[in-house]
């Protein structure tokens, strides 16, 4: 679903009453846990979290006017999404992820390249998604996504 939201508070609030208070305490986990140089906003119709422009110039190579782009989630007609560059972009990442997740979960990921899909609200891992939100500096996101599009 398609939110026309200029804040993360502005996207909350359209979101249906039932999510409301999940997507509040999903945003609150990632800001209490993702590392200093990130920046939150709307970015793409979701609330994002992106490497600003006084930070990395030059952009996100597909739109450089846009912030680069790094972990957003959103309210979906049937879930709520996370999407995480850094799992789709760095094996390693997948990997613990995907070995953790059973240890806060009894149902297996339902994940795409780097979205993870939560049918159920009350099975969203939060403390897995704080500690995967730790995972990766600002840096570390730049050199990653700096290495993946210079061997493109």
């Amino acid at each position: 679903m398609q939110y026309k939201a200029t804040s993360p508070e502005d996207y909350i609030s359209q979101v249906p009453e039932e999510r409301q208070e999940t997507l509040k305490k999903l945003r609150q986990v990632i800001n209490d846990n993702l590392p200093k140089g990130f920046e939150e906003g709307i970015q793409y119709g979701m609330i994002g979290y992106y490497v600003p422009h006084s930070i990395y110039p030059d952009g996100y190579h597909c739109k450089p006017s846009e912030p680069l782009p790094f972990m957003s989630f959103a309210s979906q007609k049937n879930s709520v999404n996370l999407y995480h560059s850094g799992i789709y972009a760095k094996p390693e990442l997948h990997n613990w992820f995907i070995n953790e997740y059973p240890k806060h979960c009894k149902r297996k990921p339902d994940m795409g390249k780097s979205c993870i899909r939560f049918k159920k609200l009350e099975e969203i891992p939060f403390d897995l998604i704080g500690e995967l939100s730790t995972k990766l500096s600002v840096q570390d996101w730049i050199n990653i996504y700096e290495s993946a599009v210079k061997t493109k």
